[in-house]
């Protein structure tokens, strides 16, 4: 688990003030790799006066954390997982903030011939057809469960692979990093994508199938639950999280002129 501590490492150079409030969220790798966390925290400090400590795991370990209550609030991208986890009373709402989409990412030359694709359950036919090599998180992620539904709606079933299928239990850089040095395919959210600097031969091959759709949301931990939760640093964060100063930020990060996020903020 990698633990992002905002204040030395990301704002030492515009301020030596200590933050007056402190609150801790767990949130996705695919999040912090994307860099908007780098954009965001700065501005949360400076309008809120609130140092936000960012814990970076897969959905999966995030949903455990404010289970267990070691968070103040989540920021995570899997539906089911989400609702689950409000079922079983531990968050007390769910406020969709921002989207982007998932993307098969693989080698240039496309062995498996994907890109013509019609949908992304045909894409990984395809690669398993060709038993092209394939990296899987394989972390309990979102992007991991998201992975493993269209497996299942494509009719297949991972557990049974072969070598040619490579979990590896990691977040979306290190996998990134482990498809670029097998020359492997790999299912990424686009924002990780584009921020990613060791793309060697790999290139963006299908998207578009609206089950690639990925929505961000935030949900505040259960004080009923948790009484040492921060409930009223939480609810500043979110109110700043839904308004036009982050639609602002969210809408206007860009990399190579390619927007990463689309913020849709709203209770849902």
């Amino acid at each position: 688990m990698k633990r992002i501590l905002l204040g030395a490492a990301l704002i030492a150079a515009a301020t030596t003030a200590q933050a007056a409030d402190v609150m801790k969220m767990a949130v996705t790798t695919s999040f912090n790799n994307s860099g908007l966390a780098e954009v965001l925290l700065p501005e949360i400090l400076k309008d809120l006066d609130l140092e936000v400590q960012l814990l970076v795991v897969g959905t999966g370990q995030a949903i455990k954390l404010g289970e267990a209550g070691d968070v103040d609030a989540i920021l995570v991208h899997s539906r089911p997982a989400e609702d689950a986890y409000l079922a079983g009373g531990y968050g007390t709402h769910r406020t969709e903030i921002m989207y982007n989409d998932f993307v098969f990412i693989g080698p240039s030359d496309d062995p498996a011939g994907i890109k013509g694709d019609d949908s992304a359950v045909a894409a990984l036919q395809d690669i398993a057809s060709a038993e092209a090599a394939f990296v899987s998180r394989g972390d309990d992620s979102g992007t991991h469960k998201k992975e493993l539904e269209l497996w299942t709606e494509a009719g297949l079933d991972a557990a049974g692979f072969g070598d040619w299928y490579n979990a590896v239990g990691a977040g979306m850089g290190a996998a990134l990093n482990t498809a670029a040095g097998m020359n492997a395919y790999i299912l990424s959210d686009r924002a990780s994508w584009l921020n990613f600097g060791n793309k060697a031969d790999l290139a963006l091959l299908y998207s578009g199938d609206p089950v690639l759709f990925n929505q961000y949301a935030y949900l505040p931990v259960n004080p009923e639950k948790h009484p040492h939760v921060q409930s009223e640093l939480v609810d500043k964060l979110e109110a700043w999280l839904v308004s036009d100063r982050a639609k602002t930020l969210i809408d206007g990060y860009q990399i190579n002129g390619e927007q990463l996020f689309v913020f849709n903020a709203g209770v849902n």
